[in-house]
């Protein structure tokens, strides 16, 4: 029985049981006894003690990772051990609850091999089984394995290096000639309470970028798996989040971070936006509350023409981030070092972004950036307004006066349709273009104050429906049942449940099938049969919802009062809610 506890992205704690026994995740293996998982060594190979199992992890013919011939797949007890090379079509039965790579070693110091193997098997293995690589894991590569998606690992490179008379540490591995066998396991105990830690508070990506440079593998390693993992790692991320840190260059590949710039370079400006303004980032976010951006709004809303401008915050690892989005996730979480320094990644994507924006049309563009200026050199003919500090008076008067000029004689626009528009650009960000048509269409309407808004359809004048609102507590749009019903009956972010009467959150052995395009944070609309049953915060991905049978799935926010059929035979006495 998996239980996951936590989460950060695709690393995850967990607690696994058999009957009385339980072991959390990730966990180390020794090569002695010690609890209910450890390994011995003995004349015939190794033998993995599984909670009373013997599961030997070497026998036949031992053929190796680059032998290009595959191995039978024998399961003892749940224990499915895999020997690569990975069977071309790996499937796994029921009754599997664990899968062991014996042979794992063999990956070591061969980066893209590493991340093509570790995606192939947790495909395979799917969420509710844990993933153990044997004689991979070090000091320095632990965090990295983790968040790739490891669960358990044992002491064997540890082991043989201290043997060598190398000690192993998370900055990387000395030679001292001497026994660190002793060493090297309590650096890798050591390490591994640190994971467990970091995955906890969800900021494990920040200790993996803290231990790549450990070794040029490593480097490779998490290069490769930002690249060609992308997509097997962006779809664990987390659409809300805490605060984070992008300190390193290979932070700014994060899945999450490299998801929302794929996202907001799709973003329309809204139409009666005639004026673009560019203005810096701040360290306190959102911007919108930073003292340095309460005096840029200074300047800029001292007169109608504010509807007209468009403000726009450019800043790195983000791109550039519309106003309306400022307190949506990660914009509104991120920490980045400012030096005044930009590295040529970080131009590209900002040039880009900016550019995409530029070619959708405006009569003016203000740059009130100051030094950071070259950023957006050349890209159009834009006004600077900036003396010195761009918070400075002159520079704020400066801004004012441009603003003022470059709007004389525009036709300002009314209060409610830039709300409106506004609050199109959040649904459209978050649940893409065709649940913004489905929300924002016929006498629709928002109000309420940035970033407090709600969501209103108004059929008559006596009958006033709210959709959903914005907080920036939750840090995107949150729906009632009636704007759940509207997304439901085309099909999006819907979660299939059995037909159940739900008292609490929607648990995963509740879930048929989940929209696989659900991350952890989204708005999930439960459904059963075409009804709509429920509405609230996704908990999971959706592929994880569908893969397993324990945990919360939907942290359910509304729930349907109709009568509901009894449950299935075949899950009576099941938790599914709470």
């Amino acid at each position: 029985m998996l239980d996951v506890v936590s989460r950060s992205q695709k690393g995850r704690c967990c607690e696994y049981r058999r009957e009385s026994s339980e072991i959390s995740t990730p966990a180390v293996v020794r090569t002695r006894p010690e609890g209910d998982v450890w390994i011995e060594v003995g004349a015939q190979g190794r033998t993995l003690h599984w909670f009373g199992s013997e599961v030997p992890m070497e026998r036949g013919l031992l053929k190796t990772s680059y032998s290009d011939v595959e191995s039978e797949v024998p399961v003892i007890d749940g224990v499915a051990v895999v020997r690569l090379p990975l069977p071309e079509n790996l499937e796994l039965g029921e009754d599997v609850e664990a899968v062991v790579v014996p042979n794992a070693f063999e990956l070591r110091r061969d980066p893209r091999r590493i991340v093509d193997t570790v995606i192939k098997l947790r495909r395979a293995a799917g969420h509710g089984r844990l993933l153990m690589l044997s004689g991979l894991a070090e000091p320095s590569t632990l965090a990295i394995l983790a968040y790739m998606g490891v669960d358990v690992f044992d002491t064997a490179l540890a082991d043989a290096s201290g043997a060598s008379g190398i000690r192993l540490i998370p900055e990387g591995e000395i030679a001292t000639g001497e026994d660190e066998t002793g060493p090297n396991t309590i650096e890798l105990l050591t390490e591994l309470d640190k994971v467990r830690t970091f995955i906890g508070c969800d900021r494990l990506r920040e200790l993996v970028d803290q231990r790549a440079p450990s070794s040029a593998s490593s480097v490779a390693l998490l290069r490769i798996y930002d690249d060609a993992g992308y997509e097997y790692a962006e779809e664990s991320c987390s659409r809300t989040g805490c605060r984070f840190s992008c300190n390193t260059t290979q932070a700014l590949r994060r899945p999450d971070v490299k998801s929302y710039r794929e996202r907001i370079a799709g973003y329309r400006k809204p139409e009666h936006k005639r004026v673009l303004l560019l203005l810096p980032c701040s360290a306190k976010k959102p911007y919108h509350i930073s003292k340095s951006h309460k005096a840029f709004s200074s300047a800029i809303h001292t007169a109608q023409h504010d509807t007209l401008v468009h403000e726009v915050i450019v800043t790195s690892p983000l791109g550039i981030v519309p106003r309306e989005l400022d307190f949506m996730y990660p914009a509104n979480s991120y920490d980045i070092p400012v030096t005044g320094e930009w590295k040529c990644e970080e131009k590209r994507f900002i040039r880009e972004l900016v550019s995409k924006l530029v070619a959708q049309g405006y009569d003016k563009v203000i740059c009130h950036l100051g030094e950071d200026y070259e950023l957006v050199e050349g890209i159009c003919d834009m006004e600077q307004t900036v003396i010195g500090d761009p918070t400075s008076p002159s520079s704020i008067e400066n801004l004012d006066k441009a603003l003022r000029a470059a709007t004389k004689g525009m036709e300002p626009v009314d209060y409610m349709i830039d709300r409106n528009a506004a609050f199109r650009s959040i649904v459209e960000f978050q649940m893409g273009k065709e649940a913004a048509d489905l929300l924002m269409g016929g006498n629709t309407y928002a109000i309420g104050k940035f970033p407090y808004w709600k969501l209103i359809r108004e059929d008559d004048k006596r009958n006033k429906v709210q959709l959903g609102m914005t907080t920036p507590e939750r840090g995107m749009m949150s729906l009632t049942m009636d704007g759940a019903r509207i997304l439901a009956d085309h099909g999006i972010n819907i979660v299939e449940i059995l037909d159940f009467e739900m008292k609490g959150n929607l648990f995963a052995v509740g879930v048929v099938k989940a929209d696989p395009g659900i991350h952890i944070g989204d708005e999930a609309i439960a459904v059963c049969n075409g009804e709509v049953r429920g509405v609230g915060v996704a908990m999971m991905c959706g592929r994880e919802m569908t893969e397993t049978k324990r945990g919360i799935a939907v942290k359910m926010r509304h729930k349907s009062r109709a009568t509901f059929g009894p449950l299935s035979e075949a899950l009576r006495g099941s938790q599914m809610s709470e």
